[in-house]
Formats: C-alpha cells, structure tokens, sequence
C-alpha cells in the first residue's frame, strides 16, 4: 500500500522517513548530556574527568565528520534513499556497541560508528525532501523535520530524567542508548518504501523513472501538462549546468558561471555560524551548565533541561510558519542579534554570585531558545540543499555538513574545560560571534525563498553573464521569468487550449 501513495499522501511518507531520521539526529544530540551526570555511567566508566566528557561526547561528532566526508563520494552514487539507509543501519551497529559498553575502549568506537551514519543522514536527509517539495512549501517541510530533531532532544531529555530514579543499576544510561536504533530501523522500513529524488533520477539519466515519480508526487499522469512541465525545468537547468561544470574537484574550488566556490562557501557559513553561535553549549552540556553554574542537583537539573528542550520545539514548529514568507535572509539576521543580546545577558547573570543575577542568566539561557528555534535551528540544513547546483547539489550539502560536524566538534571538546577554567566568560565569546555574524549575513547572502531550485542556479547564471551589475533580487526575477516562458513552450507543444491558465512555477516540483 505504502508503495503505491501518491500526491500529498506521498509526500507525508516521504516527510515521515525523514522525520524518523531526524528525530534519531535530535535524540543523540541530547542523549550523552544527560548520562554524563548518571552515576552508574560514571561510575561504569571509571568517573571520567572533564577532559574525558568531551572525548565521550566529541568522539560522536567526529564521526559524523567521517559520515559527512564519505557523502561526498556516496551520495551521487547511491542516491538519496540507499544513502540513508546504510546511515540508518551504521547507527543501529553503532548504538548496540555503546549500548554494551564495559569500557571506553568500546564506547568510543560505538560513538565513532553511530556517528558516521548521523553525518551521511544529515547530508542526504534535506537533499531528499527538498528535491521531492514544492517550491512554496520547501522551507516549511524542512523546518517542520527539524522541529522532530528537537522533539527526539525533548525525548532523550525526559529518558534520562525518568531513568535516574532507576539509577540503582546500568538499565538507565544503556536503554537510553539502545532506544536510538528504533528510530533508525523506523526510517529504515519507510524510507526503503518511498521513490528516490527525481532530480537525482534525472542526473543518472534516468529520466522515465523521474517522470514517474514526479508524477506520483503531483498525483497526475505522466504525460500531463504539470509533469511534462516540470521536467522541462529540470532537464534545462541540468542541461545548462552540464555544458559549464567540470571535474566535481576542481568545481568545487572555481567560480566561474555556476560560482559553485561561492555557494559552497555560503552553505558551509551557515553552519560555521550556527555553531559558534552556542548553540552546542546547552544542547550538548545543559545539564552540566546548569549544576556547574548554578549548583542545581543532578534532577532538578534534568528538569529545567527537558523544559529547555520542549521551548525549542514550540519555537521551531513556529518558525515553520515564518520561513517561506519571510525568507531565509531576513530571519538570520534577526535570529543572530538576538542569540547574541541573549549571551550578553546570561554573561553579565553568571558574573555576579548572587541568586537574583543567576535567575537572570537562566532566564536568558532559556530565552536564547526563541531567536535560535525560530530562526537558526532550521536555515543552515535547507540552505545548502537549496543553494546548489544540481550537478554540484551532493558535493556541497557534503562539504556543509563536514563544517558544520567539524565545528560541533571543536565546540563540543572545549565546552567542559572552559566552562571550568574561564567560566561566566565562555559565554562572552558567543555574544559577541553573534553580534558580529549580523553583517556577515547582510553583505554576503542571498535569498533562496519562494524561487525553484531550478531558478536558484539560474540566478547565479544570470548575476555572473550580467557582470555582476545587477542585484541577485533582479537575477531572481529574471530567472523566473524564464521559467515562465518554458513553462509556456511546453504547454505550446502539448497544445494546451487557449483560454486555460498555465500551472503556475510554484507549482512544478521544486
């Protein structure tokens, strides 16, 4: 049944596939956090010292760097589907292995294992659904997995605070580890029941099998106006970048017409900025942060962290509401000055040793949740998918998540001995990062909102032939313009009657 789903119906199994996958990425990102300060972890582990914590939960995002890299050279050969499905399946082998640790010496390489299929699922995850979304509804679809990436912190977060009351034996730091392979099998039986990317399909040459699916997404026959419509755009858009794109290596490193170096730049930004903006400072070590700073016990610590997690998830399923109207652009901007106002304040609360500024820095700690849910959590996952060529779409969503896993990792090893030797002070870093990423953004980004990924890499090929004397805003609007006018080609071709209003660009398969 699952196999023969068309239009919206469809397009909900596709998004359940990733969600599962999404929600198994939320779930590891909050789950070491909480075990830390489980004491038979600790004492299993021969009460590790700070340094150690951060191997314990670094090793993780190293081998998501691993994963991340690997996709380079997977991803276009194996697709979107088979891609997450060897991820999935390296994250079962990998949570089984932690989940039966005696020793470091096991734990860590079960970190590294799960790890790698984290990396390859957070590169082929948003290329998959947003190759298979619609123009108008690609951000939204997109935000909305990831606020699933908040609801598996949400989960892991009650886990381990439910689990310490049965802190009397291993069950409650090994089932939470062992839990995160339901996820991983769940998106693994779904996913293996959904069709592959049809902008994939397409750069194999396998173009009759992409008509197919596009027209099971649109819910029309394949040899309707829609479908024929939106192959059109594909195949020109992929026409065109194969006349000016060369070796994938050297792409990577030119910007000529496609200005592939540019947009790999911009993506890779976007998660260079997530990153040291702080946000791996309470995801990774809240319940630490909280009885560092605060001197909280171990569960009401958990507590205030699970709340902090589910604030993440009202805040990000309402910037599902917000992304598509008003741009990727403007909500970053937004979204970093005030991350940035926010750890200026739980700076200036952890200075003073009293218990009135301390209530200061924990409200701010949690208010840092508003502008980073409702407008960071999400945009650095769907800019690179979006802002890649078609041709160069895998190699640069890779090279994102490489960033972004490179410095989650570097973030994540420094936390415990900064939090210890500098204190109220790590916090100052942050505040003033955030601040500083709110020209970065204004100067260098491009909107990518309500345009087709088709118009998208038109519009850097009309900005480069224009000399860049035009704004990317005027290459935008020329480039629908011509989509409008393929569009109208083809509807010529398959002698539409006059009279009939053409589908409209927002509706091809975006």
């Amino acid at each position: 049944m699952l196999r023969n789903l068309q239009g919206r119906s469809l397009s909900a199994g596709i998004s359940l596939a990733c969600g599962f996958a999404f929600l198994l990425f939320g779930y590891d990102q909050g789950l070491m956090g909480g075990l830390l300060s489980n004491p038979r972890f600790v004492e299993t582990f021969k009460n590790p010292n700070p340094t150690i914590q951060g191997q314990i939960v670094s090793t993780y995002y190293l081998g998501c760097i691993v994963g991340a890299f690997i996709s380079i050279f997977v991803g276009d050969t194996f697709g979107r589907r088979r891609a997450i499905m060897l991820a999935c399946t390296l994250v079962v082998i990998g949570g089984t292995i932690q989940a039966s640790s005696y020793s470091l010496g096991q734990l860590f390489p079960g970190r590294v294992i799960a790890g790698m299929g984290t990396g390859m699922n957070t590169t082929a995850i948003p290329m998959w659904q947003s190759e298979t979304s619609k123009a108008k509804h690609r951000g939204k679809m997109i935000v909305l997995q990831l606020t699933l990436v908040l609801s598996g912190v949400v989960v892991v977060s009650w886990m381990n605070y439910g689990l310490s009351f049965a802190d009397a034996t291993s069950v409650s730091w090994r089932f939470p580890i062992a839990f995160q392979n339901f996820f991983a099998l769940a998106s693994i039986a779904l996913t293996f029941l959904m069709p592959e990317s049809p902008r994939w399909l397409c750069l194999k040459d396998r173009n009759d099998e992409a008509r197919t699916v596009i027209a099971r997404l649109a819910a029309a026959p394949p040899e309707s106006l829609e479908v024929s419509e939106a192959m059109a755009l594909i195949l020109e858009q992929l026409q065109r970048e194969r006349e000016f794109t060369g070796s994938r290596w050297k792409e990577v490193f030119t910007n000529g017409k496609q200005q592939n170096f540019y947009r790999i730049c911009l993506g890779g930004g976007c998660f260079v900025m997530q990153q040291m903006g702080g946000i791996n400072v309470s995801a990774s070590y809240l319940p630490v942060v909280l009885m560092r700073a605060f001197n909280f016990s171990d569960r009401m610590a958990l507590v205030l962290a699970a709340v902090a997690s589910m604030t993440m998830v009202l805040w990000g399923a309402l910037g599902a509401l917000l992304i598509d109207r008003y741009g990727r652009v403007k909500l970053m901007l937004i979204g970093a000055a005030g991350m940035g106002i926010c750890y200026v304040f739980v700076a200036a609360g952890l200075s003073q040793n009293t218990k009135g500024w301390n209530a200061v820095a924990v409200l701010f700690l949690f208010m840092y949740y508003i502008p980073y849910g409702l407008m960071f959590v999400s945009i650095p996952y769907i800019y690179p998918s979006e802002i890649n060529s078609q041709v160069m779409r895998n190699t640069g969503t890779a090279i994102a998540m490489v960033v972004n896993w490179l410095f989650v990792y570097i973030i994540v090893l420094i936390t415990p001995d900064s939090l210890a030797n500098i204190g109220w002070r790590f916090f100052i870093i942050f505040a003033v990062l955030n601040v500083s990423f709110v020209p970065f953004i204004w100067y260098f980004y491009i909107e990518t909102a309500k345009l087709s990924l088709e118009e998208i890499d038109r519009m850097f090929e009309i900005y480069y032939d224009s000399g860049k004397k035009i704004t990317f805003a005027e290459a935008a609007l020329r480039a629908k313009e011509e989509s409008a006018e393929i569009v109208r080609q083809v509807a010529e071709r398959t002698n539409k009657p006059e009279g009939v209003e053409f589908v409209q660009v927002e509706k091809t398969m975006a």
